[in-house]
């Protein structure tokens, strides 16, 4: 900082062309300096206690200092955001009829200054830095302040290979797993595989996002994700159990038939199956065929035997159809039946593919609008 003292000043040409000396400023007044957004200072800090005095009249003061400061951070977009912070030195004291503050250099010559000497870690990027000139009210006095604008960009790629590729992974991998089989427990074993791998990537997300009161779109994405995992194991859970039902021979509730096996189904372009009304129908009318052959065989075999009762062989045949007729329809009888119970497993193996169905659609509708709204936050 340069400030000048009206109280000092000579001429070189009587003090041996000394234009400017260095001293030990205890006894020279000194700017009431302060940065407002400092927290905490270091006891290693370098203390210069040498001032330099021109022949004009003007003191500069040079130090450096190591600053903590805080910054209201907006992580929304993490790891892709930018922060701004600001560094605003000013009096603290004295207003501005007695210290107006000035910037030595504008935005232009700050910012190739610093972009020659800055050493980053790595973590950040420096994108600019404004200098403003502003004035602040407080308490019926005003205070002249400079203000240093500093914008950085987060450095993306650790975050990227550690977090969000693992993540989309683990995603992908349990969307892939919902065209295992459910018939077996190979489907939830293998979820609830993912669940936990994922629930790792939660732990070293929770390490790696700063403390704000903004929860970053990175932390809903996951949140979400988690979620469906969560529900498409919830579904993996009702299919096996609709399964169960199906060796089990249980009956299909109506509810069952009406809204999932009719109504779903049709929604989500399953080919309907024929209900049990319609199957018993088509029986009873192929038995009553029958039937009616039957009664007309035995009617033609009636007027045979009054017209031939001499053909005893013939009558013997007769007999032979007749017990025939009887076991061909046993034996039909016992293939409907079976048939039925048939239809009742395959009715629940049939409600259980239309469940997994919809499960899928959801979780691909829901995975393909997280990762829109996600990109676009991003590319925004």
């Amino acid at each position: 900082m340069v400030w000048k003292n009206e109280f000092i000043s000579w001429d070189p040409n009587d003090f041996c062309q000394i234009h400017r000396v260095f001293v030990i400023g205890e006894t020279l007044w000194r700017p009431d300096l302060y940065i407002y957004e400092m927290t905490e200072t270091f006891s290693d800090s370098i203390d210069v206690l040498y001032f330099t005095i021109a022949n004009t009249g003007y003191v500069s003061y040079s130090a450096p200092l190591r600053i903590i400061s805080n910054c209201n951070l907006c992580i929304y977009k993490f790891p892709f955001d930018t922060q701004k912070c600001n560094l605003t030195f000013g009096p603290y004291v004295q207003p501005i009829r007695d210290i107006l503050m000035l910037p030595r250099q504008n935005s232009t010559e700050i910012n190739q200054i610093v972009k020659e000497i800055l050493v980053s870690k790595g973590d950040w990027t420096l994108e600019t830095i404004n200098v403003t000139k502003e004035t602040l009210y407080n308490a019926g006095e005003y205070y002249s302040q400079v203000i240093y604008e500093i914008t950085m960009k987060r450095a993306p790629v650790v975050y990227v290979i550690n977090l969000i590729i693992p993540s989309c992974f683990l995603v992908f991998l349990d969307l892939a797993s919902m065209y295992i089989p459910t018939a077996t427990n190979e489907r939830l074993s293998f979820k609830i595989t993912v669940i936990l791998g994922f629930s790792v990537v939660f732990l070293i997300l929770n390490s790696m996002i700063p403390n704000a009161k903004d929860v970053p779109i990175l932390g809903i994405f996951c949140c979400v994700c988690m979620a469906i995992m969560v529900f498409s194991i919830f579904t993996s859970i009702a299919t096996s159990y609709m399964h169960t039902f199906a060796e089990t021979q249980q009956e299909v509730p109506q509810w069952v038939k009406i809204w999932i096996m009719k109504y779903l189904a049709r929604i989500l372009c399953f080919r309907l199956k024929p209900t049990e009304k319609n199957l018993i129908a088509v029986v009873i009318d192929d038995k009553n065929s029958v039937l009616g052959i039957k009664s007309e065989a035995e009617t033609e075999l009636r007027d045979k035997s009054r017209g031939t009762l001499k053909q005893d062989r013939a009558g013997l045949d007769i007999k032979l159809l007749k017990r025939l007729l009887v076991e061909v329809l046993k034996i039909h009888q016992q293939i409907v039946l079976q048939t039925l119970r048939n239809n009742e497993e395959s009715d629940w193996h049939f409600a259980a593919r239309v469940v997994d169905r919809l499960a899928l659609i959801v979780y691909y509708i829901i995975v393909i609008i997280i990762f829109a709204i996600l990109f676009v936050v991003w590319a925004s």
